[in-house]
């Protein structure tokens, strides 16, 4: 069940992390308020995970779960670039996710 934790907690780390580009500096409320309700959700649902997974595998494979997510994202709904390094480099990302989780059982 932690490791449910710890996907839900990726998952909302691409929701706040997202949302941050439209809180302008934080300085528009809605989107603020949405924004840091995600983050305060994406640290619980890591912390119920670190409970019986390691802290380091925990934390790696959440922020990657965001860095993947993010850059998918970007390159999806943002026309951010695409090029064969950084698809490259995102799938590097997913194999350390994988491996991590492997080695953890």
């Amino acid at each position: 069940m932690d490791w449910l934790y710890l996907l839900l907690a990726g998952i909302l780390e691409i929701g706040w992390a997202t949302g941050i580009k439209y809180t302008d500096g934080f300085s528009k409320l809605t989107p603020s308020l949405i924004t840091i309700f995600l983050m305060v959700l994406s640290f619980g649902c890591l912390s119920i995970a670190m409970r019986t997974i390691p802290l380091g595998t925990a934390y790696a494979i959440w922020s990657g779960i965001g860095a993947v997510g993010v850059a998918a994202l970007g390159i999806f709904y943002f026309n951010e670039p695409s090029d064969a390094a950084r698809i490259i480099s995102i799938l590097l990302i997913v194999g350390g996710i994988v491996g991590l989780k492997l080695a953890s059982g």
